[in-house]
């Protein structure tokens, strides 16, 4: 059912390109013989550029990865309730997002910041191709403002990192050995209840393992909250533990294929990828050197245009 939607998904998309540029010449022979206007057929051609730009960018996900879920962690970089507050920005803009795509957001980890903002999230995301869009967005965001919380009103530049793996489901096998597992259970915090507050529901989750990137003895530490019963959150940690193994995977494969690859730029963890510059209103990503004015529509979830940018440079 899964491959037969997924095919589904594409003779709509071509379907509806079809029609498009069927109406387009429609509409321009209209024009030639004086029934439509100009600005009808710049309308028209604005739908079928934008329908078919839609569909290069979805065949631009190709990897077996690209079309699964994903899991997003924002962390706050230095900066105090500065970076912190620009963590919970970033959260918001990634949940619009999700709203415009219609995807299923999650959250399965929380952690407040001291006076504002967050110090830390992860979100589970659930849609068609939701890792492959978002697979863009991984690295360093920083934000450049006059801060709120600074007295004297000065200039302030923040940063978060956000990480991005996919979202593993049944049709990825992946091998966790028990034997390395160690699990801690907590009282999860904020709202939920008296079982919350008061029941050890949230659960840490530690895993040692001989990393396949690096080839040295690694550790993974995953914390889950997202559930009011312990077991549910440990079937969801180990779910979201799969996923930074088969990260990890991927990114030994792109390492050995890095080299026929040497010339392009390549996202990697903990590089500064995008400026947010509110008071130039200007949000840039240094990857692909596009860049809006509209900071406002790019804080609201409006990033289809950096996701697409991307994704037409570097389609591998």
């Amino acid at each position: 059912m899964r491959k037969v939607k997924e095919l589904k998904n594409w003779v709509v998309g071509y379907n509806g390109v079809k029609s498009a540029v069927d109406e387009l010449q429609l509409t321009y022979d209209f024009y030639r013989e004086e029934v439509t206007t100009e600005e009808e057929v710049d309308e028209a051609y604005r739908l079928a550029l934008e329908l078919v730009e839609n569909l290069e960018m979805k065949n631009m996900l190709s990897h077996e990865e690209d079309k699964l879920g994903a899991v997003i962690k924002i962390v706050g970089g230095a900066g105090g309730t500065e970076a912190q507050d620009w963590a919970s920005m970033l959260f918001r803009m990634y949940q619009r997002w999700c709203e415009r795509q219609n995807y299923k957001c999650e959250i399965t980890n929380l952690q407040d910041g001291d006076e504002a903002g967050i110090k830390t999230v992860t979100m589970q995301i659930e849609g068609e191709m939701a890792y492959g869009y978002l697979k863009s967005e991984n690295g360093v965001h920083r934000l450049v403002r006059v801060s709120p919380f600074n007295a004297q009103g000065k200039r302030m530049t923040s940063f978060c990192s956000v990480y991005v793996v996919p979202l593993v489901d049944d049709t990825i096998e992946i091998e966790v050995n028990p034997g390395m597992l160690t699990w801690d259970t907590f009282r999860s915090s904020g709202a939920g209840g008296q079982n919350v507050n008061k029941v050890e529901t949230g659960v840490r989750l530690h895993y040692k393992f001989l990393n396949p990137v690096t080839n040295l003895q690694d550790e993974i530490v995953i914390e889950n909250t997202e559930s009011r019963s312990q077991f549910g959150n440990k079937d969801n940690a180990i779910r979201l533990l799969k996923s930074q193994l088969y990260e990890l995977e991927l990114e030994k494969r792109r390492a050995a294929s890095a080299v026929v690859e040497a010339g392009k730029k390549k996202i990697e963890w903990g590089s500064q990828i995008r400026s947010y510059v509110f008071d130039d209103r200007r949000v840039k990503d240094h990857r692909t050197n596009y860049q809006t004015s509209n900071v406002g529509a790019v804080m609201d979830g409006d990033i289809d245009a950096f996701i697409k940018a991307y994704l037409m440079e570097f389609p591998d």
